[in-house]
């Protein structure tokens, strides 16, 4: 009840700095761009998804933007989305769910995304994310169609699976452990596991090349893992390790350097361009309605 009631002043706090996003012009598209971008949203996060979709197409203009309604979206909200967004695609998670993958959690974001990859460039871009620079790096993995993931440390780079399963396993994970660290722990139960690739990285933002996977590859280590570890691969965060596995085993990803690339935990004033305001710091210390009031002034 206490979290609530915080929540709720600090959304209102940050809607009071960055309103002026409603008065910004409209996303500008490209309609020659074959890059798509997707964003899984809710109610609550209409405002800050406005913000990411606006800040980051005024650096890299995509073809299209494809919204994922997580089923709380009101009527008044996609008007408000369509406003702003021209040709907004409004998807809903039934299109998007499969027998072989859990529900919620953003599963069906990643299944979306496998449908739409095999035509575009597909970007997944969580609501609470902020462009403040000019993210070089996003532009040139769109126009070499490289794949991309969000890191978490400096220096990180994709790896064979069985470093992380090694680390893994060293943490001697008990049932109670992060569905991560337990997954990590297990993927010695997957096909070909001597020959996958892993990173460590943030499914709040990453960028798959066209034809660069399929939902049969999600579907296949989804059932493997379901196998392996049970129930626990239906608990919040096992679709972050599925879009991790799917992004190191694109030939030629990489990931972004960090921490120009960071989350609000790891963001340094100066270096950081892009940053994901993750919920364990997303409203402390005012510094996302500070860069956001600053980025809406110069939409």
């Amino acid at each position: 009840m206490f979290y609530q009631l915080k929540d709720r002043v600090r959304r209102h706090r940050f809607a009071s700095a960055c309103k002026g996003v409603l008065q910004a012009p409209p996303v500008a598209l490209d309609a020659s761009s074959n890059l798509v971008v997707l964003s899984q949203v809710q109610h609550k996060d209409v405002l800050l998804f406005l913000l990411a979709a606006k800040s980051f197409a005024q650096r890299v203009k995509p073809g299209a933007i494809y919204v994922l309604n997580d089923g709380s979206l009101t009527a008044n909200d996609c008007a408000v989305l369509r406003e702003h967004v021209p040709g907004l695609n409004l998807l809903e998670l039934a299109e998007f769910r499969s027998d072989a993958c859990p529900r919620g959690g953003t599963w069906e974001r990643l299944l979306a995304i496998a449908s739409l990859v095999h035509d575009h460039y597909v970007i997944q871009l969580d609501s609470d994310t902020l462009t403040t620079g000019s993210i070089d790096e996003v532009r040139h993995c769109v126009e070499h169609q490289a794949a991309f993931a969000l890191g978490t440390w400096n220096k990180q780079k994709i790896e064979p699976m069985r470093e992380q399963y090694e680390t893994a396993r060293k943490l001697a994970p008990q049932a109670d452990s992060h569905v991560q660290v337990v997954a990590e722990a297990n993927f010695d139960k997957l096909d070909g596991f001597e020959s996958l690739q892993y990173v460590r990285g943030c499914s709040g933002f990453a960028g798959f090349a066209r034809q660069s996977f399929t939902r049969e590859f999600v579907e296949a280590i989804s059932g493997q893992m379901q196998v392996a570890i049970g129930a626990k691969w239906s608990e919040w965060g096992s679709e972050q390790v599925m879009s991790n596995i799917v992004l190191a085993n694109i030939r030629g990803a990489i990931v972004m350097p960090h921490p120009k690339y960071a989350d609000c935990h790891k963001m340094q004033p100066g270096l950081t361009e892009f940053i994901h305001f993750i919920g364990s710091c997303r409203f402390d210390n005012g510094n996302y309605a500070r860069l956001g009031a600053q980025v809406i002034a110069r939409l």
